[in-house]
């Protein structure tokens, strides 16, 4: 067939049922190989832009599944990496206005005024639906890429080209942990700053994977410094009732946050420049104290901002064992405006919170518990359906919940080892008098037993084998 004959290029326009078929094949060519609608009926070097732009396309798509498969750590950098997410928010730009074009140039190549009206409205609408896709498609990832970038810059800085050079830890782990101080923020009107009511440390395995969460009391007691702590010059018996004006015995470690940040924060002058705060040092400096661990990382986590993530997440599933009342302390059973209700239960934010903080007859310690299994369930039910299809919302709340100062460079890592993590049961070290494991009073700890229970829990010494 020659080209002049061509029914792509030269077709019959006399013929309804040869412009029907050819509209057909333009719009499939369009959304199969871009560009090549154009190379055969229409502008070549238009054409030539699409069907390279497509092969390029295809060959970073292609790239990135060998890489996924061969070399999956290194992808997670890719992932995170500021330039990167950059050059693909401008690469989906670019690619979604190429199919606008492309998509409205293969309409007029369709010549719908020689089309039969039905078909004609059946192929414009399915080259709009198919628009849809791939174009409303590019767009949402340049936006998820922008938000994804836009949310980890906020919570951890721009990280660099140079980071991608290593795709394992930029941060060797202490003796085998990585330790992470996690504060639960609890402002609110009626209090002087932040109260950290939650204040826990979670330390990894780099190699397994395996949490272990200590969680500290809000009313724990005569908290030591670690050695070399300014905070010996101002409380050199640690922080006690005695000496600390915010320790009163129903709270006292929650409260150094608000003493140092209202009344010491010269004690830390650097502590604003490395994206840090005195408060927040001085509790990393009790809290190393307390459990004899080194800990680089902190997160502090503002209660509103976990309320947003929920939600974002659709919610949360819980097995509530004991009805919880959302009412303050002291309210009449009779008063009480709502109840969480025991059995499994799907919770929105606000009422996931309330589950986690309700202090209507029950104690910190029972507290304590509901929030482990609240971080748990949450664990567990993070997946990547529910944070593909809500992702801008979930970074949203993400900027507004957490700060911490886990390098950039860091997290490609610790995604690759969340994974291990979610995979293993969280040991949980719970420094109160209701203890199944080192019961505590927070009065009068006894920091020696809890350090040493600490380091044979993370460093447990190896059984002997069997004499052959």
């Amino acid at each position: 067939m020659s080209v002049a004959s061509s029914p792509i290029r030269f077709p019959d326009t006399s013929s309804p049922d040869v412009m029907r078929m050819r509209g057909w094949w333009l719009v499939a060519l369009n959304v199969i190989i871009p560009g090549s609608a154009q190379a055969l009926a229409g502008n070549r070097r238009l054409g030539r832009i699409g069907l390279t732009s497509t092969l390029i396309g295809w060959g970073v798509v292609a790239l990135a599944v060998l890489l996924g498969v061969v070399a999956r750590d290194f992808v997670s950098a890719l992932a995170v990496n500021f330039f990167v997410l950059v050059l693909v928010q401008f690469g989906l730009i670019y690619y979604c206005v190429l199919w606008i074009v492309l998509t409205f140039d293969t309409l007029r190549l369709v010549k719908f005024v020689k089309v039969s009206p039905r078909p004609r409205a059946w192929i414009a609408s399915f080259s709009i639906v198919l628009l849809a896709l791939t174009a409303g498609g590019a767009a949402w990832g340049a936006s998820t890429a922008g938000a994804l970038n836009a949310g980890l810059s906020g919570l951890t800085g721009t990280g660099s080209l140079f980071d991608l050079a290593n795709a394992g830890p930029s941060e060797p782990p202490i003796d085998g942990q990585y330790n992470i101080l996690v504060l639960g923020g609890d402002s609110g009107p009626d209090r002087d700053g932040l109260r950290t009511d939650t204040v826990q440390v979670v330390s990894v395995n780099a190699e397994t994977g395996q949490a272990t969460i200590v969680g500290m009391p809000r009313d724990l007691h005569n908290a030591p410094w670690v050695d070399g702590s300014p905070m010996w010059s101002i409380y050199p018996n640690g922080y006690t009732e005695e000496d600390a004006e915010y320790c009163v015995e129903f709270a006292c470690l929650n409260t150094i946050y608000t003493d140092v940040e209202l009344n010491h924060p010269d004690l830390y002058p650097d502590a604003v420049a490395n994206g840090s705060s005195p408060g927040i040092e001085a509790v990393r400096d009790a809290v190393e104290g307390i459990t004899g661990l080194t800990i680089p990382y902190y997160a502090i986590i503002d209660m509103q901002g976990a309320v947003d993530l929920v939600d974002s997440l659709g919610g949360v599933d819980i097995n509530v064992t004991e009805r919880v009342a959302i009412a303050e302390p002291g309210t009449a059973a009779e008063d009480v405006p709502e109840w969480i209700e025991v059995g499994s239960q799907h919770l929105d934010g606000y009422t996931a919170i309330m589950y986690a903080r309700s202090r209507w007859d029950n104690t910190d310690y029972t507290r304590m518990q509901r929030q482990q299994q609240l971080q748990e369930a949450l664990l567990q039910q993070v997946n990547p359906a529910n944070v593909v299809t809500k992702f801008s919302d979930i970074v949203g709340a993400g900027t507004q919940m957490v700060h911490t100062n886990i390098p950039r460079s860091m997290l490609a890592y610790f995604i690759t080892l969340a994974a291990k993590t979610k995979e293993l049961p969280i040991v949980h070290i719970e420094l109160t008098p209701e203890s199944d494991t080192i019961p505590t009073d927070p009065l009068y700890p006894d920091f020696p037993s809890i350090q040493s229970y600490i380091t044979a829990v993370l460093h447990p010494t190896p059984e002997p084998t069997p004499s052959q």
